[in-house]
């Protein structure tokens, strides 16, 4: 299974939703002059949801695993940098 075949799976299994590959988008998040984020955002279609249209998804190394994060595409969040942002708000309210 390839990357983008991966994150097609975590949307199906974490929300239940088939999706389809849109695009790539390159997003970087700074915050208060450091960059928290430098990665490509996979933009996917999904059918079927009452509100969301799109999910955004990514992958990064865990140790010996590739870990997936994808986040649905509801106000507020309507872009790949949105949802980066979302993402790394929650990470920051774990802490």
């Amino acid at each position: 299974m390839d990357y983008k075949e991966a994150l097609i799976d975590a949307i199906k299994k974490g929300y239940g939703y088939k999706a389809t590959f849109k695009e790539t988008v390159p997003v970087k998040e700074i915050f208060q002059g450091k960059t928290l984020w430098d990665g490509e955002v996979e933009v996917f279609e999904i059918e079927g949801h009452p509100k969301a249209k799109y999910c955004y998804g990514w992958g990064f190394d865990e140790g010996k695993k590739t870990e997936f994060k994808t986040v649905l595409g509801m106000p507020p969040i309507n872009t790949p940098q949105d949802a980066v942002k979302a993402y790394l708000v929650g990470l920051i309210k774990k802490s």
